[in-house]
């Protein structure tokens, strides 16, 4: 490979790794089953303010609820330091479909500064 080729690769991958594997965030997650599909349960961590704008997994996109004191549908989710999903949390994120305990589902979240981050959750019981 020409140097030339090699600046040019480079380039073109870099922001790619990067987008992959974002310093300052990190999830631990799990899905726990309920009806017609499974709650995301965990933590997402940031190291600066930003919002969850979409997370989706192999059977397609979950829905960004806010339940305060009732649960709508929202586009975005604000993340200052530390997000806790729960089924008694303020936020939460629902994917529909059929779900077996122990299973791994691979899960993406994406922010709002354009951020990728890819996780392995498994469903509990």
């Amino acid at each position: 490979m020409t140097p030339r080729a090699a600046v040019l690769a480079a380039l073109l991958l870099l922001p790619g790794a990067a987008a992959q594997n974002p310093a300052g965030l990190s999830a631990d997650l799990k899905l726990m089953p309920s009806y017609g599909g499974a709650l995301l349960t965990g933590r997402v961590n940031a190291s600066r303010p930003d919002d969850l704008m979409g997370v989706w997994s192999s059977l397609g996109r979950a829905r960004l609820m806010k339940c305060t004191p009732r649960c709508e549908v929202v586009k975005s989710v604000p993340i200052s330091g530390s997000l806790i999903l729960s089924g008694s949390s303020g936020y939460r994120v629902v994917l529909g479909g059929t779900f077996k305990a122990g299973q791994k589902v691979s899960i993406v979240l994406r922010f709002r500064q354009g951020v990728i981050l890819n996780q392995t959750a498994i469903v509990g019981r």
